[in-house]
């Protein structure tokens, strides 16, 4: 199939973007389009106007301002995956963006693209919950900050207004002795997984588990943090006995292909995957 007709804007200034936008209630905000482009292909959804961020200056940064990493929302995703600064103060990122699509799609995609999406199968918008990171738009108001916790609101749909830009995410820079890994199952390398896990953990002096992040991708119909298995873990539990946990208070998305009890089974494994992966890399 292709797209319905619509109009096309490259604005060179994030005011002539907000201007656009607020000019026209059905217009979408295009990034890398490795989203997007597939919706507007199938119908799913027909925009009257895209505005493109590739020529709007400042979105396309990483930079360590203090205690936080931001990266800024046109930042291709292959370009964050190589970035040493994102390795080093956001591994768990680095790990994520290692899983998705293909390389081709990661050339293309961009980080805030992908969060702003909001698939619950995507890697980055987990990332973004267990590292407890925030939202930055900006919108006719000024600008202002999302928590990772108040962003995701269901399948596709995000805390963000019609008439705001997600221009940057920021993430709390990791402490030494960190470990991160991105663990799923699916059908073929590069699919979207029936279930995956994203976990971040800091050893302590005694080489025991100090803080652990774990979040689920693909468990719901948003991206979920583990809270039952970080509890467990800060409670001296092994990683086997707190991945058991995985699926406390998470409600499934249940279909055919991947029936509901199956799916948390499936949360438990990754869970204890990505556990002992991140502990062997924070050692």
């Amino acid at each position: 199939m292709k797209p319905a007709a619509f109009d096309y804007a490259a604005p060179t200034s994030l005011d002539e973007a907000l201007q656009l936008l607020a000019a026209n209630d059905t217009a979408k905000v295009l990034a890398g389009g490795q989203s997007l482009i597939p919706l507007l292909n199938l119908r799913l959804a027909a925009p009257e106007l895209l505005v493109d961020l590739r020529r709007v200056p400042g979105l396309n940064e990483i930079a360590r301002k203090g205690d936080e990493l931001v990266i800024g929302a046109t930042v291709r995703q292959r370009q964050a995956e190589r970035d040493p600064l994102v390795a080093e103060a956001a591994p768990l990122v680095t790990a994520a963006l290692a899983e998705v699509g293909h390389p081709q799609i990661r050339s293309r995609g961009t980080v805030g693209g992908s969060i702003a999406h909001a698939d619950p199968a995507a890697e980055l918008p987990a990332a973004l919950v267990a590292l407890d990171g925030r939202v930055i738009a900006r919108g006719p108001g000024g600008e202002r900050s999302i928590a990772a916790a108040d962003f995701y609101l269901g399948f596709l749909t995000t805390a963000l207004d019609d008439d705001e830009i997600l221009v940057a995410v920021a993430l709390p820079a990791a402490p030494p002795r960190t470990g991160a890994a991105c663990v799923e199952i699916a059908q073929r390398a590069g699919d979207y997984a029936a279930c995956g896990a994203v976990a971040q953990v800091t050893l302590g002096d005694a080489g025991t588990i100090a803080q652990a992040r774990v979040a689920l991708i693909g468990a719901t119909d948003r991206p979920v943090r583990a809270a039952a298995v970080e509890e467990a873990l800060a409670g001296g539990a092994s990683i086997a006995d707190a991945a058991g946990h995985a699926g406390d208070g998470v409600e499934p998305i249940d279909d055919p292909r991947v029936p509901s009890a199956y799916r948390i089974h499936l949360a438990g494994v990754v869970t204890r995957r990505a556990l002992e992966q991140a502990r062997s890399r924070a050692a």
